[in-house]
């Protein structure tokens, strides 16, 4: 991320390759002054405490480290702290740590709690200035993007960002799923699918065994 940028959004529809992308990233990253946190979401997380308890053991597998431990007691506890001050502490515990924190949230798109958006908005507020928050998803978060925007704090991907190129779409359907097409089939591909990465696949898929596969193009949608 660049500089004074708290937010990279992915978004996109299914089978653009996001969390392929992000993997990618992440494994980039490593080894470096920056550390990459990954948190893989699914409708369970949609509970504050479990996302919170899940968001810190990610962090803390990455560091090997016994990071947060203290929060998740207090977390587990009869009468467990406001979450204002769990999140202040978490917050204290990230600017304490050893690297710059990568946190990845992949498949948010399942996420529907607003007390969960409450959190990540939070974060997103006073994570330190060198940690960096990554949500990838299917649909635009309910967190205040407009605002980041305008202070140029986030950074977008979306579907036509992520969309094979007609020379990506070539590469692919040429040298990864071995078609001899010409020129022509293989810009008109690009075109009916809008280089929607799956879309491409399931095409290729479907013209390994065609003896016409102009035809099969043709009428591809």
């Amino acid at each position: 991320p660049e500089a004074g940028r708290k937010l990279t959004l992915v978004s996109a529809p299914a089978g653009f390759s996001k969390t392929t992308l992000l993997s990618r990233w992440w494994k980039a990253r490593e080894g470096g002054e920056r550390c990459a946190a990954w948190l893989s979401l699914d409708e369970g997380d949609n509970d504050p405490m479990r996302f919170l308890t899940y968001l810190i053991a990610a962090i803390g597998r990455t560091l090997e480290e016994r990071f947060g431990e203290g929060i998740v007691s207090a977390l587990r506890s009869p009468e467990p702290p406001r979450m204002e001050a769990v999140l202040g502490a978490l917050v204290n515990e990230i600017a304490d740590l050893p690297c710059k924190l990568d946190l990845i949230l992949d498949d948010y798109h399942l996420i529907d709690s607003e007390g969960v958006h409450r959190i990540v908005s939070f974060l997103l507020d006073r994570l330190p200035e060198d940690a960096h928050l990554v949500v990838s998803g299917r649909v635009d978060p309910p967190l205040p993007l407009s605002r980041l925007l305008a202070r140029n704090q986030m950074y977008e991907l979306g579907a036509a960002d992520l969309a094979f190129t007609p020379e990506e779409a070539a590469a692919f359907l040429r040298g990864v799923m071995g078609l001899d097409l010409s020129a022509e089939d293989v810009a008109a591909l690009e075109e009916r699918t809008e280089g929607w990465i799956a879309g491409l696949q399931l095409a290729a898929l479907s013209m390994r065994d065609r003896e016409d596969v102009s035809g099969f193009i043709e009428s591809f949608s």
